[in-house]
């Protein structure tokens, strides 16, 4: 099957006139690309400014109910931000790879429904079997992607319409049986989130990692397939995206003692792919912050506590919808300031090779414009004929001299 792109192994870009062992490099992608590092800087300013708004609103927020903020109204807020942060995660890790995911919201709701229905058997024979069903659901959707490859968003948003009709076989909401109370280790779980978050986005802020997550990027034709490695990478994101979905559907159910509603989860799709964007997430693929999911799950948190406490009536549609249209112009942003400087001559630095490779390499750049050197050809020596040697016609001959 042909998942090698066509034209991988030229030499270079006819438009760019670099040969491909510094493309390889340079380029984050060798066939199409741009030179130069990407540059980051425009990331920690963004999250500079996520962290002046969430300092803000949590002055707001103490300022208006300070018991919002302690024992266990902290603990309620630090597992809510858990399970929107987990759903951020996944929606995060479709975007890098360029393979989006819209069937989070929906499989973090069956999900709840799920564990509110089988909680009374014990957290690892409900989660467990839920777990698993959302793995062989990815990876579904991941043959689909990969193999047909067609547009992950349509794809998923397929797999969620078959979410949704689970969904609504149920035709009231459902009262959470189990006694899990995640708020008992709030702290831990926030912990354990924000480590996943950090340490995702420092790996990814690696040339050579971001360089392989975004791998299915289009680069040229977006129906052109991008290769094998693409097609593992994507494939792994969609699988693990619907994991981590999943897990967040137990925190959300569990950490509230409200029966689960019937919804169709995707208003959580809008949310999670909005906080994502908002964190610094490019909606094309491969760029992405480092501590930006974090500040962005904890701003929306906050927001979210600090509504009610205003008399303010805001539904997730509507917090998702305003997030999301923030967290477009942020991929602008990103997009445009994130890119190489154009005119870039930056050294070339260990990287892989775009492939499952054994090793690291670091050719460096030389002219090749007069390489290798040209010599003058000599031209074919021409037989001499020893009858018409100049000496048989200058010398005197032997009967004129014994005519005199």
């Amino acid at each position: 099957m042909g998942y090698e792109e066509a034209g991988r192994d030229r030499s270079a870009e006819p438009s760019s006139g670099v040969p491909a062992a510094v493309l390889e490099n340079v380029f984050d992608d060798p066939t199409h690309g741009e030179p130069g590092r990407d540059r980051v800087a425009v990331q920690l300013v963004w999250e500079f400014v996520l962290l002046a708004g969430l300092a803000a609103l949590g002055w707001l927020l103490w300022r208006e109910d300070q018991a919002a903020l302690r024992a266990d109204n902290l603990r309620t807020l630090l597992v809510d931000a858990v399970g929107l942060g987990l759903l951020a995660l996944a929606a995060g890790l479709s975007l890098r790879t360029a393979a989006p995911n819209l069937a989070v919201g929906p499989v973090a709701v069956a999900t709840a429904l799920h564990y509110a229905e089988q909680g009374d058997r014990g957290l690892p024979a409900s989660v467990g079997p839920a777990v698993a069903v959302a793995a062989l659901g990815g990876l579904a959707l991941a043959l689909v992607v990969v193999v047909l490859h067609v547009p992950a968003w349509a794809a998923s948003l397929a797999g969620a319409a078959g979410v949704v009709v689970f969904i609504e076989r149920r035709s009231a909401p459902v009262l959470v049986q189990g006694d899990y109370d995640p708020g008992r280790s709030a702290g831990y779980l926030f912990a354990g989130f924000a480590a996943v978050a950090v340490l995702g986005g420092l790996f990814g802020a690696i040339r050579a990692i971001r360089r392989l997550v975004g791998r299915y990027r289009p680069v040229a034709d977006p129906a052109r397939r991008r290769g094998a490695v693409a097609v593992v990478v994507a494939a792994a994101a969609l699988v693990g995206s619907t994991v981590l979905a999943a897990l967040a559907g137990v925190l959300i159910a569990a950490d509230h003692p409200e029966p689960v509603a019937p919804t169709s989860g995707l208003d959580w799709t809008v949310l999670a792919i909005g906080v994502a964007l908002l964190a610094g997430t490019s909606a094309y693929g491969r760029r992405g912050g480092v501590f930006g999911t974090v500040l962005a799950v904890s701003l929306v948190t906050v927001f979210q506590a600090y509504a009610p406490e205003r008399g303010w009536t805001v539904s997730t549609w509507a917090v998702g919808g305003v997030v999301l249209g923030v967290g477009l112009l942020v991929t602008r942003l990103v997009e445009t300031f994130g890119r190489p400087r154009p005119g870039s001559t930056d050294k070339s630095e260990p990287v892989a090779d775009g492939t499952i490779s054994t090793g690291w390499t670091m050719p460096q750049s030389q002219s090749v414009d007069n390489w290798p050197p040209t010599l003058p050809t000599p031209a074919a020596p021409q037989p001499v004929d020893p009858w018409r040697d100049p000496r048989w016609e200058d010398s005197p001959r032997r009967w004129d001299v014994d005519e005199r």
